[in-house]
């Protein structure tokens, strides 16, 4: 087994704090048809699932039509958002650990998120991250977390094993993905779900800052 490591980050709420702008978003996503949107914790619980399903499991009383209008409302607003804003907000020393990790040629960086081709092309022009990642896996090309065919994709595009690599991200959907997967999960502390949620959904470990995660990748990964 060569010395590679595929490294896979989720996006919102590990990467970037995003809840201000997602909370914004569905807001207006659920303004477009007249409807009040959920209260901001029940909007960020579903943070992680693909747009569709989120807005589906918030509003299930909607029709088909009518999830269609939320989930362009959504869309519209976000990518607004993003243009307005003066870019991302990494949370504490993630940016940085980002560069840090991309200064090893083993080290494979990829993404695996549920925002859209679109919504994710936004946020890295924001954040001028645009070529930093080797893999970029969205939701419109595939099932919903946790559903593993994300990562199933990852593997495919990098050639790895799944010993090889590891998922890193905030909610219980991203960690269910990774055992789905058959990879390793790393929960971060910071994110949208508690940390009791990712141990539950099968973390291998949880960490509490940036500083801690290129260790905790070392070992998920055999070193």
């Amino acid at each position: 087994m060569s010395r590679l490591r595929c490294i896979i980050f989720d996006v919102d709420g590990t990467l970037v704090d995003s809840q201000n702008d997602i909370v914004a978003a569905m807001t207006a996503g659920f303004a477009a048809v007249g409807r009040a949107a959920p209260e901001r914790a029940r909007v960020l619980s579903i943070v992680g699932l693909s747009l569709d399903l989120a807005i589906a499991r918030l509003c299930p009383e909607a029709g088909a039509a009518e999830l269609e209008a939320m989930v362009q409302g959504y869309k519209d607003s976000f990518v607004e958002i993003r243009q307005r804003s003066n870019g991302a907000v990494f949370y504490p020393g993630m940016r940085a650990l980002l560069d840090s990790l991309a200064e090893t040629p083993e080290n494979l960086l990829c993404v695996a998120t549920g925002k859209s081709r679109r919504g994710l092309d936004a946020l890295f022009r924001s954040a001028g991250l645009e070529g930093r990642f080797i893999s970029e896996q969205v939701s419109d090309h595939h099932p919903s977390k946790p559903h593993p065919a994300m990562l199933e994709a990852v593997l495919r595009e990098t050639g790895c094993e799944p010993a090889q690599a590891v998922m890193i991200g905030d909610t219980s959907f991203d960690m269910e993905m990774a055992r789905n997967a058959g990879i390793a999960g790393l929960g971060v502390s910071w994110g949208y779900h508690p940390v009791d949620a990712l141990r539950g959904a099968g973390a291998a470990e949880i960490v509490e800052s940036a500083e801690a995660l290129p260790g905790a990748i070392l070992r998920a990964t055999g070193g």
